[in-house]
């Protein structure tokens, strides 16, 4: 190993996002790592993540503290060869060598940061981040978990960002081990081939010198021989407590004292900022159905009582019913994109990824199931099961919190009926379902009392018109209505 300090900067972890929250060092001044062994959790517009080292040896300095928002690209930890003995941190000096002293200026930090993420940062699979290999020293301890911080909840929403025609090499060679280029892969494809058992040495990179990239791992997850074999990630660390209040702080507006500041970053950054977009460019309508479920609901205890520990939950048997729409409806498959030169397209897609909205501790998150178009109900059930417990632990990935295609929201397990939906951009629509509660219904001429529930479509009125959004809407309530004859057809 060379003898020159190594300064490992917070990586592109996934989607082109540029900053993370640092929630907890793994590690101290002083402790010997070994390669892979996380140092770091950060928390990100996705979730949360533990970042690995790329590199083993002696733990020099830490760039950072709990609580702070770092750069990507930015130095994260400056690493001291194995049996060195670690300096005391530097002030930063402007000097040519800087870097091979392990004493990074500021200067240095922010061009070399810069160039990290216009070349690295890519959202379709093209994120190429060199760092991370089998083997290294011998571990060193381990420093026991601190209480994280604040964490505030909300939707992870984030668009992707228009990937490169290739991936780039220059601005990782400063992150990747010399001689092992083959093997190097980022921690999130690491943790992506991990969380699906997905082995990484029957994987063929098609990355510069064989490097294993994230779109690799995808293909080797989607592929029929390779089913999803999830792990059971470890807790995530409990939200801290609420934001204390300013004390003696007047709101000059109210006149009120101020109880709470709280800073706008992380998942609710995101959050804001990508409503704020579907808000600002989405021209959307919304058109709604009342339907009687009475007939599903009584298949499903039917199915219950044959099958008890394996029959699809309701949301589970609409969902099919969306991937079967959206095959007659493409049009509300798809996405919305203008070109720099102010070009626009609609681009459509051949499948379906199925985001559903689900409620954690971190708020409102939207994993997608993945080529929801392939899956019969009971499948489509145990994926949202699935999904759902990732992303309850905070531990769901990137990729399976961003690249839906359709949202479907069941906000009726609030105790509401309908909602004036925002679209999950960059997908043109969202079908929400509410309640199911006992009201009366005419059932061939005669009054009735049935279990009856609100449908209702947000769609982009670019992308279609009212009629396509209601053909969907209309279908969908007819497979409900209808559930035993919408299933024999598809």
């Amino acid at each position: 190993m060379s003898s020159e300090m190594q300064v490992f900067r917070l990586p592109d972890l996934g989607e082109g996002l540029t900053e993370a929250e640092l929630v907890n060092w793994l590690v101290a001044v002083g402790d010997q790592i070994k390669v892979d062994q996380p140092i770091a959790e950060v928390e990100t517009a996705k979730s949360m993540v533990e970042v690995p080292s790329p590199y083993a040896g002696t733990v020099a300095e830490l760039h950072g503290q709990a609580g702070e928002t770092l750069d990507v690209g930015k130095p994260l930890i400056s690493i001291a060869p194995v049996g060195a003995t670690p300096a005391e941190p530097k002030a930063p000096a402007a000097t040519d060598d800087a870097v091979s002293t392990g004493v990074v200026t500021d200067a240095e930090a922010s061009a070399a940061a810069e160039t990290y993420r216009t070349e690295e940062k890519a959202g379709s699979g093209n994120v190429l981040i060199g760092y991370g290999t089998p083997g290294g020293a011998t571990a060193g301890r381990t420093r026991p978990r601190k209480g994280s911080v604040a964490v505030v909840d909300s939707a992870p929403v984030a668009a992707p960002v228009a990937a490169p025609e290739a991936p780039m090499e220059p601005a990782v060679a400063g992150t990747r081990i010399p001689g092992k280029l083959s093997a190097v892969i980022s921690p999130l494809v690491r943790k992506m081939a991990r969380d699906h058992g997905v082995s990484l040495d029957a994987i063929n990179g098609s990355g510069a010198s064989g490097l294993i990239m994230r779109r690799d791992v995808e293909a080797a997850i989607s592929a029929p021989e390779a089913p999803a074999a999830p792990s059971a990630p470890a807790q995530a660390p409990a939200e801290a407590a609420a934001p204390a209040a300013a004390s003696g702080d007047l709101d000059g507006r109210t006149g009120l004292a101020v109880s709470a500041r709280t800073p706008v970053r992380g998942v609710r950054k995101a959050v804001a900022a990508n409503m704020t977009k579907s808000r600002t460019e989405i021209p959307e309508a919304t058109v709604w159905v009342d339907v009687d479920a009475t007939a599903l609901l009584d298949m499903r205890a039917e199915l219950k009582k044959r099958s008890p520990h394996d029959t699809p939950g309701l949301l589970a048997f609409i969902a099919r019913f969306v991937t079967a729409g959206l095959k007659k409806y493409p049009a509300l498959n798809t996405r919305f994109e203008t070109g720099a030169d102010g070009s626009q397209e609609i681009v459509g897609f051949d499948g379906i990824n199925l985001g559903f909205a689900a409620q954690t501790d971190r708020g409102l998150v939207v994993p997608s199931v993945r080529n929801a178009h392939q899956l019969s109900a009971r499948e489509l059930d145990a994926e949202i099961r699935r999904l759902t417990a990732v992303a309850r632990e905070g531990k769901a990935t990137p990729t399976e919190l961003g690249s839906g295609t359709f949202t479907l929201n069941n906000y009726g397990v609030f105790g509401v009926d309908g909602s004036a939906a925002i679209i999950n951009y960059p997908e043109v629509a969202m079908l929400g379902v509410g309640r199911i509660i006992d009201k009366p219904w005419v059932v061939s001429g005669e009054l009735s009392v049935r279990k009856v529930t609100e449908l209702t479509l947000a769609f982009d009125h670019r992308v279609c018109d009212g009629e396509t959004a209601a053909g969907f809407l209309r279908y969908v309530a007819d497979c409900i209505e209808n559930p035993g004859g919408a299933l024999a057809d598809m």
